[in-house]
This record gives C-alpha cells, sequence and structure tokens, in this order.
C-alpha cells in the first residue's frame, strides 16, 4: 500500500507503509522510529565509511589529542593511547552498525526491547538528548569560532549560519546525509592532508613526559587519555544502527557495514587524535583554535577554513540522532519537527557555552560515556541472547505498555557501580579520589557489571510478564 509522506501520521508503527523514500534526495524522509520496510531499503555498506569518515574529520577529536600536553604525556605514549582506544571502540560501533542492518530500527528503539519504555526514558532524556544537543553545540562553537577568525563576524552570527544549514540537511534526513558525508569526505581528506602536512613541518615531537605539566598523574593520566578517546566514539554508540537501518538485510551486507563502520570511525580517530597531540606538543597557546592558528602562520585561513567546514559533517548527524532520541521518548511530533528543536536548543546551549568551553567539553564527554558504555552493554547482549532479532521481539520494541525490563535493572547497576570510579569536573568518586594513580575507569566497570547483571536476570521471568522471547540463531 502506498501513502504520501505528508499523509503518515505521527504515531508509532512496527509495520510502516511503503512511502516511496527510495534513494532521493529531493524528498524529505517520510520515516522516524519505524521499522524500514524491505521495499525501502536500498544502498551499499561502504556508505557507512563515508558516513563516519566524514564525521570523524573534526576538531573535537583534535581538542582532545592536544590534551596530551596538558597530561604531560610523552607523544609516543599518546599515540599508543589513542590506537588503542579507537581500536577497541571502532569495533564495538561496527557491530552496532551490523545490528541496524539487521533490524532496520534506530539503535535507541532497540534498547526498548531490554530496558522497557519507561526503562528507556531516562538513558534516551539524558545520555541521547543531551548528548545530541551537547555534541551539535561544541561542534557550533569550534566552527563558529574559526569562522570568527577568519571574518571577523560576531559569534551569534556565525554559529547561526551554521546551524541553519544544518537545519536544513538534517530535516532531509538520512538520503542527502549520506550523500554530502560521501562529498565532504573528499573534501576534507585533502583539507586536512594539507593542516597535516604544515602541521607536521611546523611542529616538533616531544617524547619526554613532563612531570610540571598541570594535569600529570602518570599511568593514570595515561589511562584518562585514553578514556578520551575511547568515550568519543562511545557517544555515538546510540546512534550508529541510525545509519545503516535502511541497507538491504543480508549476511554481506551485515557484516560489511561493520567493517567500513569501524575502519572509518578507527581511521579518523587515529589521524585527527594524532594531529592534536602534535599540535599540543608544539604550540605555546592552551586554546587549540588559537594554537592552530599560531602553527599554520601564513596557512592559517586554510586551516580555518577546514575547521569550519567540518563541522557540519558532524552536526548533521548530532542533530539527526537528536531528533530520532525525542520521538524515542514517545513525544508526539515528526521527525523533522524534532529536528527543528534539537536546533534551536543546541544553538541557544552554543551561545551560553562559548567562554571557558575546554572544561565543560570534557565533563559533558566523560559524564555522557558514564551512561552509554552500560546502555551498550546491555544493547549487545540483548541482540545477541534475548531473541531481539526474532520477528516477535522487533514488533514488542512498540509494545508501550511493557514499562521496565530487566535490562533497566542491568542499566542502572551498571551506572551506579561504575560512580565511585568516575572522573569529572562536575563529580570526581571515592575509588578516583583516593587513587588518582589508577585513572579513569568508569566506563569498563559501567559495562562489565551491566553485563553480569544481565546475564543473571536475562532467563528471569520478565517484569513485564511477557513470555521470554525465542533466540533466533540466524546471523
Amino acid at each position: 500500500m502506498n501513502t504520501q509522506a505528508n499523509s503518515v501520521p505521527v504515531g508509532e508503527d512496527s509495520i510502516a507503509e511503503d512511502r516511496g523514500y527510495r534513494d532521493s534526495l529531493t524528498k524529505i524522509e517520510p520515516y522516524g522510529i519505524e521499522h524500514i520496510p524491505d521495499v525501502e531499503r536500498h544502498g551499499k555498506p561502504r556508505s557507512q565509511f563515508f558516513l563516519w569518515f566524514a564525521a570523524g574529520m573534526n576538531f573535537p577529536l583534535v581538542v582532545l589529542g592536544f590534551s596530551a600536553a596538558y597530561f604531560g604525556l610523552p607523544f609516543w605514549s599518546a599515540v599508543l593511547a589513542i590506537l588503542g582506544a579507537g581500536l577497541i571502540a571502532a569495533t564495538v560501533m561496527g557491530y552496532l552498525s551490523g545490528m541496524g542492518v539487521r533490524l532496520g530500527i534506530p539503535q535507541q528503539m532497540q534498547a526498548r526491547g531490554p530496558l522497557g519504555f519507561i526503562g528507556n526514558l531516562l538513558p534516551v532524556a539524558y545520555v541521547n538528548v543531551f548528548a545530541g544537543v551537547g555534541w551539535a553545540s561544541v561542534t557550533v562553537i569550534l566552527g563558529g569560532q574559526a569562522i570568527g577568525l577568519l571574518t571577523g563576524m560576531p559569534f551569534w552570527l556565525s554559529a547561526l549560519a551554521l546551524m541553519l544549514l544544518q537545519l536544513g540537511v538534517a530535516v532531509m534526513g538520512y538520503n542527502l546525509i549520506h550523500f554530502l558525508q560521501r562529498v565532504l569526505s573528499f573534501v576534507l581528506l585533502a583539507g586536512f592532508i594539507f593542516v597535516t602536512v604544515v602541521t607536521v613541518a611546523s611542529g616538533k615531537i616531544v617524547n619526554t613526559p613532563n612531570p610540571d605539566a598541570e594535569g600529570f598523574l602518570g599511568v593514570g593520566g595515561w589511562i584518562i587519555f585514553f578514556g578520551y578517546f575511547f568515550s568519543y566514539i562511545v557517544a555515538w554508540m546510540p546512534f550508529a544502527s541510525d545509519y545503516s537501518r535502511y541497507l538491504p538485510n543480508s549476511a554481506t551486507n551485515r557484516r560489511g557495514a561493520g567493517w567500513f563502520t569501524m575502519l572509518g570511525n578507527f581511521i579518523t580517530l587515529s589521524w585527527m587524535g594524532i594531529l592534536g597531540a602534535l599540535l599540543g606538543s608544539t604550540a605555546t597557546s592552551s586554546d587549540t583554535i588559537a594554537a592552530l592558528d599560531e602553527l599554520m602562520g601564513p596557512w592559517a585561513i586554510i586551516g580555518l577554513g577546514i575547521v569550519a567546514l567540518s563541522s557540519f559533517t558532524q552536526n548533521f548527524l548530532n542533530v539527526y540522532g537528536g531528533a530520532i532520541s525525542i520521538q524515542t521518548m514517545g513525544v508526539p511530533v515528526s521527525r523533522h519537527v524534532a529536528v527543528v528543536f534539537i536546533c534551536i536548543a543546541s544553538y541557544l546551549v552554543a551561545l551560553w557555552g562559548q567562554h571557558g568551553f575546554y572544561d565543560g567539553f570534557t565533563a559533558f564527554l566523560n559524564l555522557t560515556a558514564y551512561c552509554i558504555a552500560p546502555y551498550v552493554a546491555v544493547l549487545i547482549c540483548d541482540y545477541l541472547l534475548g531473541g531481539r532479532r526474532s520477528q516477535q521481539g522487533i514488533q514488542e520494541l512498540y509494545d508501550k505498555s511493557r514499562k521496565f525490563e530487566w535490562g533497566f535493572i542491568a542499566w542502572a547497576a551498571g551506572v551506579l557501580g561504575s560512580s565511585p570510579f568516575w572522573i569529572s569536573a562536575i563529580y570526581t568518586g571515592p575509588v578516583a579520589a583516593a587513587f588518582p594513580q589508577i585513572g579513569d575507569l568508569s566506563f569498563y566497570v559501567g559495562a562489565a557489571i551491566a553485563t553480569v547483571v544481565y546475564l543473571v536476570t536475562y532467563r528471569l521471568p520478565r517484569l513485564s510478564g511477557r513470555p521470554l522471547l525465542i533466540a533466533d540463531k540466524e546471523g
């Protein structure tokens, strides 16, 4: 049955109708959190590489690499942390992308299965809506500052211009985002090669620890720095399936989406992080944008232009994912209306947070990942063990009468159990405060606790009273 996009109701349905979207670049995406029907499935797995490659070619990763100087880390020690964190987190991200191909549903909707409708509200409301608004604001701040240095425009105007352009693309949705990410991948590749060459030519490698650095903690500083890069990709994990759910469901496409997603994330995180570490070991300024301006000298206008352009590739995803979060919470609005809300909120936060950016950025990054790590652990366990791959498992994601399930208990246990290990400008847990030399172990402790609690409870009678699902062994 065919219907026009503008006649589609706002409500939820596990069996979406054919709305004729296909691979169109001129139609507004008519789907939100619904299951994507087979007739609408399209695209190739390699699209995941371009999408995440473009998103990763972004200055926030350079900011994180720049913090190696704050911790007094030797250059090659910082590189090891970046590569290790990137490989582990990008592999998990790839697996989540493959789940989107199989289920045809956004990542956050999948979590309604193990957590229940109400149980999923807290992680979605805090983690994902907050993450969508917060990350969009962070990227607008960096892009707006770069445009301001280039043009002399006031920040409010440069940030507004960025946000309006991102609003238009996110409203159009999935197909246009994928198309632009592919184009911008090549543009940013050339641009950041140039920035890297100039930085390497002007920079120097400092491969000795600096005990006089403000944040020097020895091994603990290395673990925290590792966690910064790990948490960067973790913050994307609740959105991985959003951008693969239209791919035709086959074993080949699931594997391909996983590999391409992993490579796109790992390559860019490694490249941008190492570039930031080199920048931090060379520049005299403690501000990353100013340091880039200083180091690139007469070529600064090109470097700042690339930073401004790169803000688009990440914010397309931030705004789009934040809108999916609003729908997942059950708010009865269309996806494109939710996009407008996220954009307005992000712009206002960017205006408020444009000064004192670095401390707020790292605090936000850590606190978000502390909640996401156990969330992702429960999500993967449910996919593997909870029968989620069955038709019944997909359909019950839209059953709002399932208020809570054991997965919510596992998630909450992971968050609370990891809190003594938290390290943040907002809150530092008692274990982390007493033993700063061990660094930040919160992500790993939280995920481990959530996994154990899930394994102990998933065979128990369900809290909703529904019968246990039968696991689908295929794929």
